[in-house]
């Protein structure tokens, strides 16, 4: 606007030419402000044009803080409406529970009363257990005792009847290679003499050779009391061919052939008579088969059979 007045000024000015120069001049000053004026209002167009424009740029980012603040409003509405539905339900549950203690209270005493008795029974049970291990430990201890000591007896039985072997063994080696033998088998010494050492076909009557092999046996036995002696008679398969009623059969042979042993040794006055027994195994009890004249031989014979006395032994083993 102030253009358009300036310019009409102007026209003015070249139409009226009679106009006188002081009016010019004070024109033309008119102009030079209304320039000025002119500028100066452009500037603060400017400066209102940027002020506005930064306006708009704080308004937008107003109203997005707002926005993101309405959002984090409307979520912590909804945190706070999940946890006063959260705090209800756990009231309700409290107040449930604050209902029902009384009633667990008492269950739960009713229920360690009746552990406590449980309890009381096991200790009671444990406590006899305890005292039963104990007693069985004890005789545990009481029987390895008693074992041990048997382990010493019958070691010494033992040494003691190697001893009698060798000693036997000694005694007869002058009958070496006639029909004797003497061994050992299961804790016991075996005297085997063949009949042919000791006695004529059909007979029981020992000979002179026969005699001092069973009189040395009953020297070793006269140093030995303690040893228990079966005398067992052995006869082949062949029947009995003697005199009639004198012997009924090789049964009968052979007891009378062990009973005939058992004289000759308990002449012997160290000679226990009743660690003494005889017996008559006839023809039941071969070494060898009676079908050849070799296994005959060794059938007939007296077996003197030596035992360490156990009853000791025994005793202690009943008792273990």
């Amino acid at each position: 606007m102030i253009k358009k007045t300036a310019l009409v000024l102007i026209v003015l000015l070249l139409t009226v030419s009679c106009v006188s120069k002081k009016v010019f001049t004070d024109l033309e000053t008119k102009f030079a402000d209304l320039k000025k004026e002119n500028r100066h209002l452009a500037d603060q167009n400017d400066s209102i044009s940027k002020t506005k424009n930064q306006l708009d740029l704080d308004l937008a980012s107003l109203k997005a803080n707002y926005e993101k603040t309405k959002s984090e409003r409307d979520k912590l509405a909804s945190d706070y409406e999940a946890s006063d539905k959260n705090l209800k339900t756990l009231q309700a549950s409290y107040a449930a529970l604050e209902k029902n203690s009384d009633e667990s209270l008492k269950a739960n005493m009713a229920k360690n009363r009746e552990l406590l008795v449980q309890l009381e029974a096991k200790e009671k049970a444990l406590a006899t257990e305890k005292e039963r291990l104990n007693k069985l430990n004890a005789d545990l201890k009481e029987r390895s005792a008693r074992v041990n000591e048997l382990e010493s007896m019958i070691a010494a039985k033992e040494a003691a009847m190697n001893k009698l072997k060798e000693t036997l063994s000694k005694s007869l080696k002058a009958f070496e290679g006639k029909g004797l033998t003497v061994h050992q088998k299961d804790g016991k010494v075996y005297v085997s003499v063949e009949n042919k050492l000791l006695f004529e076909s059909g007979s029981w009557a020992v000979g002179p050779e026969g005699k001092k092999a069973v009189v040395a046996v009953g020297k070793v036995l006269g140093d030995n009391p303690e040893i228990s002696v079966l005398i067992e008679g052995h006869t082949d398969n062949d029947k009995f061919a003697g005199a009639v009623g004198q012997i009924e059969n090789n049964w009968d042979l052979s007891t009378k052939r062990a009973t005939a042993i058992v004289n000759i040794l308990g002449e012997n006055k160290a000679v226990k008579k009743e660690n003494l027994t005889a017996a008559g195994r006839g023809e039941f009890a071969p070494l060898m088969s009676n079908d050849t004249p070799e296994g005959k031989a060794k059938n007939r014979r007296i077996e003197i059979i030596l035992t360490p006395k156990l009853d000791e032994i025994s005793k202690m083993l009943n008792e273990l």
